[in-house]
């Protein structure tokens, strides 16, 4: 079907005639739809999987793969369940913790936040946030000192530096002769980190454990162990796995439960959005079935010749499949490249884009992250650009169809 005859008259016809100006106009008009869809479909699908990376990154960053804890929510002998999994397969380390909420105030500013109480030697294995100190170091984290490491976006709001006085509110109270009063303690700002995640940056602080044991009355007991595994994909399966190898004492729980909801939601907007965009696409490609329908319009006096020196109705349709084809391949090639090279390079346009307009197109307080990620998977690519060439051959059929369907008698009888 798709001789070198066929392939030549295919390629000819796509050259524009003088009288031909307005179907190239439609031609090229349809080419640029389909690059254009091709490379937003690309760039977007890329910036889409770069957020959720990122996200991951940061937030399993400062939380955990896995936790460990007890029946009713702490662990009285902590020591024990590190010792057993240390040789456990798929752990790389684990961290003792105890969290609660409290109100933080500074002079006349109050905040809620999330107070954790961490040991500074063992939380380097669990999370990255003593590489994400901006000032000070984990180690400043003193027991009987009462030391706190905030987040930037919490001191920036409550206003203090390194070296301030806060004050600690507990949601647990103390009995005096004055009535029920909440328990508080004050604290001195010794680190602040910036893990550039605003949900952390603004609503979290680190004590010391020992202090943190004070404040919240737990003595020698914590809220559990977080756990760092060498796969945080398979976590699921570890800590099953790592449940029922352990006693029925402890409950283990991933990263995937905690999260769940958020990743799904991401996972289904990027399926939204391919579908969306991937209808763009097919209205560029479908554009091609008016620009054929014109040229069998234009062309019936040579298919009619073409039919009457030997060729088949095959070989008509297989002229202008080619013809249509070409004009896909052509808007896929140039969508596909379009859409690597913006995308490979979105983190260096949007910040150049919001400096020379002056805007900030992703606020962190809304979109937890204020940089705007970008990470090109290849099979994502592939898989556009064939969904692009195929629609675009879908729409070829119908018009070569009805072009290996003329009778040459009736279009040579008014020639």
């Amino acid at each position: 079907m798709f001789k070198p005859l066929i392939l030549y008259i295919g390629l000819r016809y796509t050259r524009a005639k003088r009288r031909t100006q307005f179907i190239s106009f439609i031609t090229l008009t349809s080419v640029l739809g389909i690059a254009l869809g091709v490379t937003a479909l690309i760039t977007v699908l890329s910036v889409m999987n770069g957020f959720e990376a990122e996200l991951r990154e940061r937030i399993l960053g400062m939380t955990s793969h896995a936790t460990a804890t007890g029946k009713f929510g702490q662990l009285d002998d902590w020591q024990t369940l590190d010792k057993k999994l240390v040789d456990y397969p798929h752990v790389q380390g684990s961290a003792p913790f105890i969290t609660g909420q409290v109100m933080i105030n500074a002079d006349r500013r109050v905040s809620g936040t999330m107070l954790n109480g961490i040991l500074p030697e063992y939380e380097a294995k669990v999370s990255d946030v003593a590489a994400k100190m901006k000032y000070g170091h984990l180690a400043d984290l003193v027991p009987g000192e009462y030391g706190i490491v905030l987040g930037l976006e919490l001191a920036n709001y409550l206003g203090v530096s390194m070296g301030d006085k806060i004050t600690v509110i507990s949601p647990q109270i103390n009995s005096t002769p004055a009535g029920i009063v909440p328990r508080m303690r004050r604290f001195t700002v010794v680190g602040v980190f910036q893990v550039g995640m605003y949900e952390y940056d603004r609503n979290m602080a680190l004590i010391h454990l020992d202090d943190a044991a004070k404040l919240f009355r737990m003595d020698a007991a914590v809220s559990g162990l977080r756990i760092k595994l060498d796969d945080l994909f398979n976590a699921p399966q570890i800590t099953r796995t790592m449940a029922k190898a352990l006693s029925s004492d402890y409950q283990v729980s991933d990263w995937t439960l905690a999260h769940s909801n958020f990743f799904r939601a991401i996972q289904t907007e990027k399926r939204v959005m391919f579908i969306i965009l991937l209808l763009i696409v097919a209205v560029a490609a479908f554009n091609i079935v008016s620009t054929l329908v014109m040229v069998v319009t234009d062309k019936r006096g040579d298919i009619a010749i073409l039919k009457t020196q030997g060729l088949t109705s095959g070989s008509i349709m297989g002229i202008f499949m080619v013809l249509g084809s070409i004009i896909g391949v052509v808007g896929t090639a140039l969508g596909t490249v379009g859409g690597i090279l913006l995308a490979l390079n979105v983190e260096t346009i949007v910040p150049a884009l919001e400096h020379l307009f002056n805007v900030q197109f992703m606020a962190a307080d809304v979109y937890y992250i204020s940089e705007l990620p970008s990470k090109l998977v290849w099979t994502d690519v592939y898989s556009i650009a064939g969904m692009a060439f195929l629609l675009s051959l879908l729409a070829t059929i119908y018009p070569a169809w009805q072009a290996s369907r003329i009778n040459p008698a009736e279009v040579l009888r008014y020639e």
